[in-house]
């Protein structure tokens, strides 16, 4: 298939603290349930779809080095480097500006970096369906069938009752719902996820977001065309700051939806976005005695007695030790170690905003 690949790989993973912080975030983590990081396991479904020539990864000055290291085979000059983060409109708007300028009217597919996936093949069948409908000038996405009437994610609503592998027009992106309405989005079988799995020419992107948010497209255009030459550095320095943080829904799909103009192809095929200590707990953990363990490579042991519903991660190399407690989350690592409630780990991102408004960024 004549695909290029995009990976976004940002962010810090804040509902993931302090396993994951600023300067280790969890895309290089293993948190796979192997020796390989997120990130690894993300280029390793991909493999299949492109070769690593194809394969363009858009990170933070900060984990450059360190994304470089985990997959020697993308080209270094695939790496592409943005120096402040400015949420995923620029990040992909860059890479697609990059790519169309090394290879116009490429169909481009956009998956994030910390996303677990279980059937690699029917995930493969999927990119494949969506790569058709992009080649044929359609801005298309990659929507998850529902499990459960899940709130902390976002929806696309479909013109029809969702089949798996078929094509159809997405009416509108919905933001997270209450309980109530996610329980209908499930009961109407119209409603995916929506996991930011984009896949659609380039020519046909920049178009769009040049139409739609001139203030994003512009000054990427300016730093695509100074990319490969040694203007980059003046260019860059000069313009990234000016763009606009924004997330590519609200720029491009969302008002491109309205329009007609964004189609989707339902897939089943065993999608995690480790978000919190809860789905890391479902998918990676052992059980023993009353509590899921997750392992990792700096784990050690850990004791439970008279305890139930505890979620441990020790990565500080020390006995973790549990007794007569419940519905826990228990993270320990070498600087910080967290003390949860398990009804509490979506708010776990608010201790790390706390911490970074009281000076103490070395713990973030």
């Amino acid at each position: 298939m004549d695909l290029h690949v995009v990976v976004p790989a940002g962010g810090s993973g804040t509902r993931l603290w302090p396993l994951s912080r600023a300067a280790n975030p969890k895309f290089l983590h293993p948190l796979t349930g192997t020796e390989r990081s997120l990130l690894q396991a993300t280029f390793d479904r991909l493999a299949p779809l492109a070769s690593a020539e194809r394969v363009h990864i858009v990170t933070g000055t900060a984990h450059a080095t360190a994304v470089a290291r985990q997959l020697p085979e993308v080209p270094e000059r695939n790496i592409l480097i943005e120096p402040l983060a400015r949420d995923s409109c620029a990040a992909i708007a860059l890479a697609a500006a990059v790519i169309e300028r090394r290879s116009p009217g490429a169909v481009m597919a956009s998956f994030a970096a910390d996303h677990l996936i279980k059937d690699t093949e029917a995930f493969a069948r999927t990119v494949e369906e969506a790569a058709r409908g992009a080649a044929d000038g359609k801005l298309m996405t990659i929507g998850i069938a529902p499990t459960r009437p899940e709130t902390g994610y976002g929806y696309l609503q479909c013109s029809r009752t969702a089949e798996l592998g078929v094509q159809q027009q997405v009416l509108e992106f919905k933001e997270k719902p209450d309980l109530a309405t996610a329980t209908e989005y499930l009961e109407s079988g119209r409603y995916l996820w929506n996991a930011s799995m984009f896949v659609w020419r380039t020519d046909v992107f920049l178009r769009e977001l040049a139409q739609r948010r001139p203030d994003v497209f512009e000054p990427v255009d300016e730093i695509a065309q100074a990319w490969d030459t040694d203007e980059r550095v003046a260019v860059v320095e000069a313009l990234w700051a000016t763009i606009p943080k924004v997330a590519v829904e609200y720029a491009v799909m969302e008002p491109a939806a309205a329009d007609g103009l964004v189609a989707t192809v339902p897939g089943d095929f065993g999608w995690s976005d480790i978000g919190d200590f809860e789905t890391l707990g479902e998918l990676l953990a052992d059980t023993r005695d009353g509590a899921r363990v997750v392992s990792t490579p700096a784990a050690s042991e850990v004791v439970t007695v008279d305890s139930a519903g505890v979620i441990a991660v020790p990565a500080g190399g020390r006995l973790v030790a549990t007794l007569g407690v419940r519905d826990l989350i228990v993270v320990d690592t070498p600087d910080a170690v967290l003390v949860c409630d398990r009804n509490r780990a979506q708010d776990i991102k608010r201790l790390t905003e706390i911490l970074r408004d009281t000076g103490r960024t070395e713990y973030v």
